[in-house]
């Protein structure tokens, strides 16, 4: 699955954030949580801009992360997409048919090992690997799983783009504005 050829996947955080998200030329922002009463209206408001919004299950304040949580998500937020870190979330997003997008915490080799185990049971649309800026792990975890990666987590200058993409990063995603740029015009 390709997100319409989108590198860069602002993230954001609060309605403020999501009114600069929204004056950018990118299809889809991620939404990194925030209070559940918020997330139905901040869906709305991307999609009256023509934004898909991805949004982080695990960061919404006000709800257990858990399926049932994500069942809630998909069916009265609606949201194109949801984060996790849990391998539930991601298969109630993907029965629900909605882009499943299973974040990974690359801390030590035992993790990563659990996580290639989880990945196996899940089979999530995208790996959102953090820190976002370890190459070779990027390119390990793009061949160990067929499943395109994107770099989030610790992308703070034009050059940790340049290396997360050249390392095999389908995108990256970031909360730093001055990124939130289409390929062809700083990279």
């Amino acid at each position: 699955m390709c997100i319409e050829n989108q590198t860069v996947w602002p993230a954001v955080k609060t309605a403020k954030e999501m009114e600069a998200a929204l004056s950018t030329p990118f299809s889809y922002v991620v939404l990194l949580g925030g209070h559940l009463g918020q997330m139905r209206s901040l869906v709305e408001l991307a999609e009256k801009s023509g934004k898909k919004v991805l949004l982080h299950a695990d960061l919404v304040d006000g709800l257990k992360n858990d399926e049932y949580a994500a069942e809630y998500l998909c069916q009265h937020v609606r949201p194109a997409g949801l984060i996790s870190t849990r391998g539930s979330v991601i298969l109630k997003a993907k029965q629900n048919k909605r882009i499943a997008i299973q974040r990974l915490f690359l801390i030590d080799t035992g993790a990563l090992d659990k996580s290639y185990a989880l990945l196996e049971k899940t089979k999530p649309d995208f790996i959102e690997v953090l820190p976002g800026i370890i190459p070779h792990l990027i390119r390990e975890v793009k061949e160990q799983t067929g499943i395109p990666v994107i770099a989030g987590g610790l992308v703070r200058t034009i050059e940790d783009v340049r290396t997360a993409l050249e390392a095999g990063a389908t995108a990256i995603t970031t909360s730093r504005r001055e990124l939130w740029k289409p390929l062809g015009e700083v990279y």
